[in-house]
């Protein structure tokens, strides 16, 4: 096994961190280093700042661990290494009538990264987090033991694992549910919308009739256009949906993007100038969405686009997620929008979501209310800022998605997550020394400072 020296940063190209980089091709390439020495496991890196990073630690590679160990093509249970990504599901078995059942915005994560942020998507009013489509897990402790965790059998490791961050050990294999359909298609719909009151009452008025839903909102509109945008809904669409054209073949799956952003482009590109003319661009684009979407442009729009990161320039960029409750929930998100509209950070791609009932794991995000998710070049008045909005999230009843986070403190994390004091508890007995870390982690107080 060898160790390569290799500066890491998440997908937002934040922050830069060097460490010591293996790939886990087996087990016993973890165990060889399991000796008091710091680790992390690592999926494809597309969290978006520190929490896949581990300055002057170990981090494991996880993306050549990705073997298929079990499929059962009756019930679409799947059992894999948790190197696994949702690309290589969706490849793999789709063709036959299987898709993953929880998605986020992107498919090149893995199943061990899936489980470690407890990832959401569209549809969490319907199927809730990626917790729901998972049977059990095997996870490799600190002591060099293996153990599998469900619900029945070692819960408290299963359930602190989801949103866990990777910190309680690596997640080796998984079994999951897939999701069977008829096409890969979604019948969609699109609702254009002036201003929040009628954003927010669209999505009411939606209900359950669509299984997956999501708002962009247009970042710079303000006074009685704030939150105007566009509301997406859509199902799964049933071969009696589609035009004869698609018929052929229904089940079709994506090819590899086509497009790249070959360099970092200028930090002067994103200016308000530009970011509005985009907005008018999304705009017409979201309201003119055809009836019938391949699952590609409905899940996965921006992996058409490979390294599209690199748009934000070499500073990076962050996306803000918080999560707040539905009561106040109108005048809240419209303090908030108006923050936003009227600091001196530029937002873009700014998407609101409703979140349903049901709780994932101890350090899980959603909660039943409105999500929303804006990206921001970083500049130095950022971090100020979001400290400023982390604030009115806190005050507001919501929290923070660790799975994106950059800037959150230590005293706001954990009153946002009053659970840390439970998962600590579990930490402690299954990593008394915790050697499974991360510059996330200690940035928030979940291991100790170095």
């Amino acid at each position: 096994m060898q160790l390569v020296e290799e500066t890491l940063s998440g997908w937002g190209n934040i922050p830069k961190a060097p460490a010591k980089v293996f790939y886990l091709n087996d087990t016993q390439d973890f165990t060889k280093v399991l000796n008091g020495k710091k680790i992390l496991a690592r999926g494809l890196g597309r969290s978006y700042a520190d929490q896949a990073t581990n300055a002057n630690h170990l981090v494991g590679k996880m993306e050549r661990y990705n073997r298929f160990l079990a499929f059962d093509e009756e019930k679409g249970i799947l059992t894999c290494e948790a190197g696994v990504s949702l690309e290589e599901i969706i490849n793999a078995l789709t063709p036959r009538g299987w898709f993953p059942m929880i998605t986020p915005g992107t498919k090149y994560i893995t199943i061990g990264g899936a489980i470690a942020n407890d990832v959401h998507g569209k549809a969490h009013h319907a199927d809730g987090s990626f917790v729901n489509c998972v049977y059990d897990f095997t996870i490799l402790l600190a002591d060099g033991r293996v153990m599998r965790a469900s619900r029945d059998e070692n819960p408290d490791l299963f359930w602190a694992n989801f949103g866990g961050l990777g910190l309680l050990g690596i997640i080796l294999t998984a079994t999951i549910q897939l999701r069977k359909v008829e096409t890969t298609y979604f019948k969609q719909k699109a609702i254009a919308a002036e201003n929040l009151d009628q954003m927010l009452q669209s999505l009411e008025d939606m209900g359950e009739a669509y299984n997956a839903s999501v708002a962009w909102i247009d970042p710079m509109a303000k006074g009685k256009r704030l939150g105007r945008g566009v509301l997406t809904v859509g199902n799964h669409a049933k071969l009696e949906d589609l035009p004869p054209a698609f018929r052929k073949d229904p089940l079709k799956i994506g090819g590899k993007p086509k497009l790249t952003v070959p360099f970092y482009l200028p930090g002067f590109v994103l200016n308000p100038l530009t970011v509005s003319m985009l907005d008018v661009v999304l705009y017409w684009m979201q309201k003119s969405a055809k009836e019938i979407s391949h699952y590609e442009s409905f899940f996965y729009p921006l992996d058409i686009i490979n390294e599209w990161n690199r748009g934000y320039g070499k500073r990076g960029f962050i996306q803000y997620q918080f999560v707040i409750p539905m009561e106040n929930g109108k005048e809240n998100i419209r303090k908030i929008l108006t923050e936003i509209t009227s600091s001196n950070c530029i937002p873009f791609l700014n998407v609101l979501k409703k979140f349903g009932k049901g709780q994932g794991g101890l350090l899980s995000f959603p909660f039943e209310g409105y999500t929303f998710a804006i990206d921001f070049p970083v500049t130095p008045q950022l971090k100020p800022f979001t400290q400023k909005l982390d604030k009115m999230v806190l005050d507001m009843g919501g929290r923070i998605y660790l799975g994106k986070d950059a800037y959150l403190d230590e005293a706001t994390f954990k009153a946002m997550y009053p659970q840390h004091k439970e998962w600590l508890e579990i930490k402690r007995k299954y990593d008394p020394n915790n050697l499974f870390s991360s510059d996330l982690s200690r940035r928030i107080g979940l291991t100790p400072a170095i």
